[in-house]
């Protein structure tokens, strides 16, 4: 178990949304870490939702199967996860316990799913087909076919070929990006109107799901139009524009109670994230600042921290660092109030690989999760 602080005691009330980073992708006894921690705050505080770093489509899939038993866990695994996340064990770990969890328990004691990434990576972003495409399938069953702005065979004709959108060459050249097409212009606007359009009958369509393809399908296609961007600025609004996402994902889930969170720490933080892209810098306002924006003192931020993932030559922290403060302690995991360190250093720590982001130690978490080493 998580040993020192005791979670909720480090905030006044419990969060709507808690946030858990995490410094790299994959770590086994981070991922473990994480399982216990979600464990215990949904068997003990009430949580009802888990969301991850992951296409929220696909994380459909992943919620019928934890909530209904839809499918099986090989095949969810396979096909509920983006970013290659359903071959993490945690993970798998984390799905099988929630199924279990839920195994025979009424619908309003469940724990559900969501993912909350769009369909996208920075390298490139999916076709719009699936979300614009299920939206208008669901107005076009419940409305007048007169209020619809187009027909499906329309949708289908703008679309076109599914393997033209994720091109990732688009991403270092605009030129092979399709986001500025005219068709793609038009479908811009028809997304537009379907997600006016269901705003207009919530009182009737109110319906969550619905929502998400809104959202999506407008967030793909504005994603495409800048990548299509020849500007200075379209590297940090194709990154802004995936942070807005992953926010609207995560407060429309909040919506339905209290949400536990986890995805990288440069997602969840409340300042600025940054990046390093074909030599330059660029930043950006993170996915945690704008939904704390939104939240305020009900969004609550737990950093994640290693101490060595030696596989990838992360080795022993130098001891002015916050995490080789912590690794100098004697057990394998902690939870640790920032405010309790006393005169903690300031000295950031340099991680000689890439996948790991130490600690900022000028912008501390509600909390830092602190694991001694990755893998036993």
């Amino acid at each position: 178990m998580v040993a020192d602080e005791k979670i909720m005691d480090l905030f006044p009330g419990r969060p709507r949304v808690l946030a858990l980073g995490e410094p790299t992708h994959g770590a086994d006894l981070l991922l473990e870490a994480r399982n216990d921690l979600f464990r215990q705050l949904v068997e003990q505080e009430g949580y009802r939702t888990i969301a991850m770093e992951s296409d929220c489509l696909l994380g459909l899939i992943v919620d019928d199967y934890v909530t209904s038993g839809t499918g099986t866990l090989d095949k969810v695994m396979a096909r509920g996860f983006s970013h290659e996340w359903g071959a993490f064990g945690g993970n798998r770990e984390l799905v099988r316990w929630m199924r279990a969890h839920n195994d025979g328990r009424p619908a309003a004691e469940q724990v559900r799913f969501a993912g909350i990434d769009g369909p996208l990576e920075i390298t490139g972003a999916a076709s719009p087909r699936p979300a614009i495409t299920a939206l208008h399938g669901y107005l076009a069953a419940r409305l007048d076919p007169d209020l619809l702005p187009c027909t499906a065979e329309t949708l289908d004709r703008l679309i076109g070929d599914d393997d033209r959108w994720p091109n990732e060459a688009a991403m270092m050249d605009p030129s092979r990006s399709i986001g500025r097409t005219p068709e793609a212009g038009e479908l811009r606007l028809l997304a537009d109107d379907l997600m006016a359009l269901l705003d207009a009958q919530a009182p009737q369509l109110a319906d969550e799901r619905a929502s998400l393809y809104a959202r999506t399908a407008v967030g793909l296609l504005r994603y495409h139009y800048w990548m299509a961007d020849t500007s200075p600025g379209r590297l940090p609004r194709l990154l802004g524009q995936r942070s807005l996402m992953i926010a609207a994902n995560l407060l429309a889930v909040a919506e339905r109670g209290p949400v536990l969170v986890n995805a990288h720490n440069s997602h969840l933080q409340r300042n600025r994230s940054s990046i390093r892209l074909g030599g330059l810098p660029y930043e950006w306002w993170s996915a945690g600042a704008i939904a704390h924006g939104r939240l305020g003192p009900e969004y609550a931020f737990v950093s994640s921290a290693l101490g060595t993932w030696r596989e990838h030559g992360v080795d022993a922290p130098p001891p002015d660092t916050i995490e080789g403060l912590l690794y100098a302690l004697p057990e394998e995991r902690y939870l640790v109030d920032p405010g309790k360190l006393g005169a903690a250093p300031r000295t950031a720590r340099v991680s000689p690989w890439f996948g790991y982001a130490p600690l900022d130690p000028e912008h501390l978490a509600d909390a830092i999760l602190f694991v001694r080493d990755a893998t036993r």
